[in-house]
This record gives C-alpha cells, sequence and structure tokens, in this order.
C-alpha cells in the first residue's frame, strides 16, 4: 500500500494542501517543517537522485538569502553593511532565508508530485472536466525526463562525429553546445505538434468521450480521507489563528509558542508525513512477510 497505490483524488487532494499551506505560510517552523518532510519524502522515492537534488538546493537558499539581505532594506538590527554602503539586517536576512527554503520546499514537493502522480492520473481527474488543460498538464510533466533522455541521444551521436560538448577547444565546445541546444529546441516544437495532432486524430477533445480508468475509490481511501481532512483541518485552524504568519518589517514579531502552537507545529508535521509514514509502514509489513517465507 504506497501512496501512490490511492485514488489519484486522494494524491491530487494532499498535494494540493500542501502546496497552498507551504505558499501561504512565512512562519520559519511551518517553513522548516515543509522543508523537512519534502527533504525525507522525495528521498524516500526517488533515492540518490533526490538527495544530489536537495542537497545542491541548501547553497543556492543561502546564496537567495545573502542577495536578498543585500538588495532589500527593512528592519532595525543591522548586521553589517556591504560593499555598495547598504545595510544588511537581520529581519531582511531571515526573510529572504524563509523565501529561499520556501522555494526549494516547493521545488522538492513537485518532486514527489511528479513521482506519485503520473499522467494516466491527471487525465483521469480533468479529462472530463478540462480534456485540453489535462492533455497540457500531463505533456508538461512527462516532456522533463524525455528532454533529457533525447539530449543524451543527441550529445551521444554529436559525439560520434567529433562534435560533442565535451570534444575540442573551449570555442569549439560552446559551438557544439549551441548546435546540440539548437536541435533539442526543434526537437520539442516537433514533438508538441506530433502529440497534438495525435491525440486529436484520437478525438481527445470531443465533448462525451468516454475512457477506461482502473481506479476506484475503495475503504482504504475513505480511511486515508478521513485522516486527511483531520489534518488538513488542523493546519487550517492553525491559519485561522494566525499561527502561519509573522512579521519581518520593521522587526520580527511573532506570537508566543503555547501548547496550542506546538499542538500546531504536530498536526502539520503529521499532514507532511503522512505520505512518508504509509511508505514506510508499507516497506515494513513486505520485509517483514518476506521474512516469513
Amino acid at each position: 500500500m504506497k501512496f501512490d497505490s490511492f485514488h489519484p483524488a486522494v494524491n491530487f487532494l494532499f498535494f494540493t494542501a500542501i502546496f497552498a499551506f507551504t505558499v501561504s505560510s512565512n512562519h520559519p517552523v511551518f517553513v522548516l517543517i515543509s522543508w523537512i518532510c519534502a527533504f525525507l519524502f522525495s528521498l524516500q522515492l526517488n533515492g540518490t537522485r533526490a538527495l544530489v537534488f536537495n542537497i545542491v538546493l541548501i547553497p543556492c537558499i543561502g546564496l537567495f538569502a545573502a542577495f536578498y539581505a543585500s538588495f532589500t532594506h527593512f528592519g532595525v538590527t543591522t548586521l553589517s553593511i556591504n560593499w555598495i554602503g547598504n545595510r544588511i539586517t537581520a529581519e531582511s536576512l531571515l526573510y529572504g532565508s524563509i523565501v529561499g527554503l520556501t522555494a526549494a520546499a516547493v521545488l522538492m514537493w513537485i518532486s514527489c508530485f511528479h513521482a506519485t502522480v503520473p499522467s494516466d492520473k491527471i487525465i483521469y481527474l480533468f479529462g472530463r472536466v478540462a480534456p485540453k488543460f489535462s492533455l497540457l498538464l500531463s505533456i508538461c510533466l512527462r516532456l522533463v525526463p524525455r528532454i533529457k533522455a533525447e539530449e543524451s541521444s543527441i550529445n551521444a551521436a554529436q559525439c560520434g562525429i567529433g562534435r560533442g560538448k565535451c570534444q575540442g577547444s573551449f570555442f569549439f565546445r560552446m559551438r557544439h553546445a549551441f548546435r546540440e541546444i539548437s536541435i533539442l529546441i526543434s526537437w520539442t516544437l516537433e514533438n508538441f505538434i506530433q502529440v497534438s495532432d495525435s491525440m486529436k486524430s484520437r478525438g481527445f477533445t470531443l465533448k462525451k468521450r468516454t475512457a477506461c480508468s482502473i481506479y476506484r475509490f475503495d475503504n482504504r481511501d475513505r480511511i486515508f480521507v478521513i485522516f486527511l481532512c483531520a489534518l488538513i483541518t488542523g493546519a487550517a485552524a492553525a491559519a485561522m489563528f494566525d499561527q502561519m504568519q509573522i512579521q519581518y518589517d520593521p522587526q520580527i514579531v511573532w506570537n508566543d509558542i503555547t501548547p496550542i502552537s506546538i499542538l500546531f507545529y504536530v498536526l502539520y508535521s503529521l499532514l507532511c508525513l503522512l505520505p512518508a509514514i504509509v511508505q514506510a509502514v508499507t516497506q515494513i509489513h513486505f520485509r517483514l512477510q518476506e521474512s516469513n517465507v
């Protein structure tokens, strides 16, 4: 019972709530919870590839925070003066770090969404309501891995005739790299046209079009949705009680940490960790059954 085996509506409900709460909150605790949970879940889904991607995002967060603090001026706690004479304040530095963490968390959640919700689930959810939008969304989700695979093929073919991006002098490498980018752009545009013509010939945009579906909303999905809605309600209550927002300008002002605040932190952590918990329980159950054989 992995998270990607649930009904598409359940997956979509979870990621919609996570994206909404992650983007709308600027509280350091809630943003850090979302970032940590996204880090763990993406690592659980994609392994080493996700680990490399997540680690690369960490210095990007620091660079963005430093850039934001150097060129955005608000706050009363001066830390230093930069090379052009602008004040670097603790408030602007913290806010830049929060914005960077939020962006990194969203990117990691998107990678989790891509690994959990394939294109057939998107077509199932939006095929009847908005067929053109579902087709466009499914094409965009498939585009990144296909472009990566096509880029490897183009580079291998160019290397075979001595025009690879790692062959020759620096200027020749730049020329070869631009040639490969041009070929890749042409392939991408042609692929869009081919997919569009193919789906149109299949009658994808026709009204009252039916499609085969293998998804059924069973009792397992109902139980998961009950827990999910309860945790979403708790997170929404935290937003209503102004627990997800703090003030950065002109100085940092936030609500006192109370037992209610800690309860909201726990509920939000459970919400973000819910799919990772499902994955972990499934793996443990599978290993126990495997050891009993």
